[in-house]
């Protein structure tokens, strides 16, 4: 149960920080469009950043889901 709830929250960090970069790249490209410059390459890093925080999360589900579906030992 411990272990369950320590998953949990792992994804739900993960979740946040997935949420965050989403949030991050979005805002960035909205500035894009407005007077004020931007970096070609700011922008990449954010997209990298995305991605990356994206695909931690998959991961930690996938890993999660994996873990649930073991057979428990009686």
């Amino acid at each position: 149960m411990a272990r369950q709830d320590a998953t949990a929250k792992r994804l739900d960090e993960l979740r946040a920080q997935a949420q965050y970069a989403r949030q991050r790249r979005d805002l960035y490209k909205a500035r894009a469009y407005g007077p004020r410059t931007t970096s070609p390459v700011r922008m990449r890093e954010l997209e990298r950043e995305h991605e990356r925080a994206q695909a931690a999360l998959q991961f930690a589900e996938l890993e999660a889901k994996r873990e649930l579906q073991k057979p428990r030992p009686a």
